[in-house]
Parts: C-alpha cells; sequence; structure tokens
C-alpha cells in the first residue's frame, strides 16, 4: 500500500487561476500514478466545481482563498483519489440538489445547469459540509490497481 499523501494548492477566485488549478492537479495526478482517464474526470469535475464558486459563491469566494487538496490512497486492489475544494462563499450543499429533468425536445432545452450533472457523473465519491464558515466540496475516482 502506498501511503496516503496530500498536495495542495491555494487560489484565487478567478479564471486564471482555474486554469493553474487544473495544470496543478493534472501535474499531481501524473507524479502520483493516477491513471490519465481518472485524472481528466477530476480535473473536469474540478473546472466545473470552481466555475460554481466564482459563479455563485458571492463575495466572499472571491475575496477569500480558495484551497484545494488532492489526496491518493493506493492499495493491491484499488486506487482512490479524491479532491477537496474549501471556499469561504455562500454555503450551499450541491447534495441536496434534486437533478433537473432531461429535456424531451430541443425547445425544452435551457442552456447552463449542467456543472453538477458533470461531477455527479464524473464522481464514484461525492461529500459535502459547512464549517468553520468554508464550504468542503470532496469528489473522487477509483480505479483498479494494476
Amino acid at each position: 500500500m502506498v501511503p496516503p499523501r496530500d498536495d495542495v494548492l491555494s487560489i484565487r477566485a478567478t479564471g486564471a487561476e482555474v486554469r493553474r488549478a487544473s495544470e496543478w492537479l493534472e501535474l499531481a495526478c501524473q507524479q502520483r500514478g493516477v491513471p490519465e482517464r481518472t485524472a481528466e474526470r477530476l480535473v473536469l469535475s474540478l473546472n466545473e466545481a470552481l466555475a460554481n464558486v466564482i459563479f455563485h459563491g458571492g463575495a466572499g469566494a472571491l475575496l477569500s482563498p480558495v484551497h484545494l487538496r488532492l489526496e491518493v490512497i493506493v492499495d493491491a486492489h484499488e486506487g482512490k483519489a479524491s479532491v477537496t475544494i474549501s471556499d469561504a462563499g455562500i454555503a450551499f450543499n450541491p447534495l441536496t440538489v434534486a437533478a433537473k429533468p432531461r429535456p424531451t425536445s430541443l425547445e425544452e432545452t435551457v442552456p447552463g445547469g449542467l456543472g453538477l450533472v458533470m461531477i455527479r457523473r464524473f464522481s464514484d465519491c461525492l461529500d459535502y459540509r459547512h464549517e468553520d464558515g468554508r464550504n468542503h466540496l470532496t469528489f473522487g475516482a477509483t480505479w483498479i490497481a494494476p
């Protein structure tokens, strides 16, 4: 078993910093042996979650650092990588949001609103807590260890 180790990064809630966070996560996953397809799922979820922080988190999210943590655990059978995003934005538990019904026609289609759908789809585990004035969203993906 590879002992757990966390990689951390703090960013500002801006588009340029989202790009930097994505590059950080890609590199950290590569260095930790996370399979490329699993890392891609994590990066896509990170981008969607950070977009939500920027666009919906309010002034607290924009004025305070956003903390990111990657944890990777690998044993003889499987690997698990999880990312935690901690922000000081408006408290929002994405786990309590009901999934929107899929449109049945083009006329019913409304742009946007797919970020949570993507995060849920790409994540094997999803957790949220609000603690000390901060949102803590954790999403993760697993794979079969070689």
